[in-house]
């Protein structure tokens, strides 16, 4: 069971420690031994939100957040555990997991609903919530690299912030993610991943909730386009690179990215916060595989995005709509980046460089040589089933 204990920082943001052990929960139950020391001037005022008549999008304007930290030295990370030397944004000595209110927002601190009715040169309050999650307290890494046991506390902390942040007022969606590698613009080393709480349901999700949607109405609600898309995949097995008892994990049949794999539940769940305990427990095992063989396609670690797309707040539209990870990487080669350029970053048109059967075939190749303390998955690669 995952112990939580919610704390306050000097300015006044949420900090909450999340703990697998009993010995950790009691040192961030010890106010001398967490407090924030620091002192820091309040936090400043809720950025703006720009509506773009042409698109009908919301835009969010941060200028606060060039001042963000910048790849620091690791004597000074402010996601390290505090010490006599660097005081850092987590005050204890030491932590498991821990999740606390972005000093660098670009939504929030305020909470409130954006106008209905918007048109060029609408301009209201970017309300919302940020949120960073530090996964662990060694200063390099990502999740890939954590323990079993560790990755297992932060799908945890994602739910309970998945639940917290869909509760709070003006929130349409909430949204987990990792951003790893400096390809990617990753401004700290430290492992850690971030959830944005949005005002407004966000133009990809929008889009793929209404798809959702209408496929949903036209089978009069017998089954999710996600599941049906799932049941495909796994039939063909042309894309499938691993199939557990909960989730599966396949290289989507249009692919964007070059490098792009879908980790999909077989029940339909709406968001982190609904999975039951023996499906987080797969998700953690079967998620480190994945991130393993991804790292394994090459001689230096993957860029990657892992985006968990969580159902929209939204009566109309999350019924329809289901949990999924979709990890994306713009790396083409071993020494190849892709970048969006003409058609995919103005007319938003992707060109893959890519085969998915091929990609899926290269990941399902790159098995992993299992360390000890790694729990034997139940779960398999197609390519491994033996006749």
């Amino acid at each position: 069971m995952t112990l939580i204990t919610p704390t306050r920082l000097s300015d006044g943001r949420e900090l909450i420690y999340f703990d697998a052990s009993d010995a950790s929960a009691a040192l961030h139950r010890d106010p001398g031994a967490v407090a924030d020391t620091r002192g820091l001037p309040a936090r400043g005022g809720t950025g703006a939100a720009r509506f773009d008549a042409l698109t009908g999008e919301w835009v969010a304007v941060a200028a606060h957040r060039q001042s963000r930290t910048h790849l620091p030295p690791a004597d000074q990370c402010p996601l390290c555990p505090t010490t006599d030397h660097n005081q850092s944004e987590i005050p204890a000595p030491d932590y498991e997991v821990v999740v606390f209110e972005n000093r660098f927002s670009s939504f929030g601190p305020s909470l409130g609903g954006l106008p209905e009715a918007a048109g060029w040169g609408t301009t209201a309050p970017a309300h919302g919530r940020c949120e960073v999650v530090a996964f662990d307290a060694a200063h390099e890494g990502s999740f890939g690299s954590l323990t079993p046991a560790r990755a297992r506390t932060v799908v945890d902390a994602w739910a309970h912030r998945t639940e917290a942040l869909s509760a709070l007022e003006g929130i349409r969606q909430v949204f987990c993610f990792e951003n790893r590698g400096e390809d990617i613009g990753v401004t700290l080393l430290h492992p850690h991943g971030q959830i944005y709480a949005y005002p407004f349901i966000p133009p990809r999700s929008a889009v793929m909730a209404k798809a959702a949607r209408a496929h949903y109405d036209s089978v009069d609600g017998r089954e999710t386009l996600l599941a049906g898309m799932l049941g495909a995949e796994r039939d063909s097995g042309e894309r499938m690179i691993l199939e557990g008892k909960h989730f599966s994990a396949y290289v989507p049949f249009a692919a964007r990215w070059p490098l792009e794999v879908h980790l999909v539940p077989h029940r339909q769940v709406a968001d982190l916060a609904a999975l039951a305990d023996d499906e987080r427990d797969e998700l953690t095992t079967i998620y480190l595989d994945l991130l393993g063989r991804v790292d394994r396609l090459y001689s230096t670690p993957t860029p990657y995005i892992a985006a968990w797309h969580q159902a929209p707040l939204d009566p109309i539209l999350r019924p329809a709509s289901r949990l999924h990870l979709q990890l994306t990487s713009p790396r083409r080669a071993e020494d190849k980046l892709k970048f969006l350029a003409g058609s995919e970053a103005a007319m938003g048109a992707f060109i893959n460089d890519t085969t998915p059967e091929q990609v899926a075939a290269n990941l399902r190749a790159a098995v992993a040589r299992p360390a000890a303390s790694v729990p034997t998955a139940d779960f398999r690669s197609p390519a491994e089933d033996t006749p």
